[in-house]
């Protein structure tokens, strides 16, 4: 794998620059209500050195009623500035699953105009697997100050999905299982319908990962999005259940060089709500 500091670096890559003044970690873990894991918990208990925790859920748009959905800029900046994290730092972000929901964070950092951020191949698992170390202290965060220059071509809402969805373009993909996909497993959340945005096409993010979670090659990529229906010349909108793991499909599009893509924040908790949208069912 080629480390890229604006995509993706190895564990290998983090050894050499966990002492580095400007890098800044973020312990990113997320799990949906069933997996019965408390990410904060598990942070305090253990986290790489140096590590700060990224709530995704608290670090959202508190006016919503849909979950996470991505914060105003004011206050992502404030809550960078209380954890450390500003202009001129190199940003890498980890979860504890593997790669679940540290692109995220890479994809909510890159929306607030911030380039200078990857997330860390296989995570957590990996870097324990290895032998690396943890520690169970919070750093000492100084404020930083950060520059927010809001990216609107990387977000989509309701609206300009249906659009996307009536006229064929962009290409929607959805990251969830393919049996949720079709229709055919319920959702984690009460009260969604079951089924997917008319005219997507499923990429279930698990496809894109090798057994030990961290993110196939670039050809492996490539091959699996066309597999799955995407001219990969045509620019992409990812969807998925609440926009977590959509952000996995938007990492590795812009790990192939794809950079006309964005991420349907709403996903499939706002679609599926709405009674006035249309549901697809089945491969259709």
């Amino acid at each position: 794998m080629a480390d890229n500091p604006k995509t993706l670096v190895s564990t290998d890559w983090l050894v050499q620059h966990l002492k580095d003044p400007d890098l800044r970690v973020l312990d990113a873990s997320w799990y949906l209500p069933d997996a019965g894991r408390d990410p904060k918990a598990e942070y305090d208990a253990a986290h790489i050195p140096g590590a700060r925790f990224f709530d995704i859920d608290d670090i959202s748009d508190a006016r919503s009623d849909m979950p996470h959905m991505a914060p105003p800029a004011e206050k992502f900046m404030s809550r960078m500035r209380a954890l450390g994290v500003g202009d001129g730092h190199q940003v890498i972000v980890y979860d504890g699953a593997g790669l679940l929901s540290a692109a995220r964070v890479w994809w909510l950092f890159r929306l607030m105009g911030q380039e200078n951020v990857a997330v860390l191949d296989g995570g957590l698992p990996k870097w324990q697997a290895e032998g690396h170390p943890v520690e169970d202290m919070p750093p000492i965060a100084r404020d930083r100050h950060m520059t927010v220059r809001f990216q609107n071509h990387l977000v989509r809402d309701v609206t300009q999905v249906a659009q996307a969805s009536k006229l064929k373009d962009p290409q929607i993909v959805d990251a969830r299982s393919a049996a949720r996909f079709r229709g055919e497993a319920p959702e984690p959340r009460e009260g969604l319908r079951a089924g997917h945005i008319p005219g997507s096409r499923n990429l279930p993010y698990t496809d894109l990962l090798n057994d030990d979670k961290t993110l196939k090659s670039t050809q492996d990529i490539k091959t699996i999005f066309e597999a799955a229906g995407i001219d990969l010349s045509r620019p992409v909108i990812t969807s998925c259940g609440s926009g977590i793991t959509a952000a996995i499909l938007a990492l590795a599009l812009e790990r192939i060089g794809h950079a006309n893509w964005s991420l349907y924040d709403g996903s499939w908790a706002e679609w599926g709500m709405f009674p006035t949208v249309p549901v697809a069912t089945g491969d259709a």
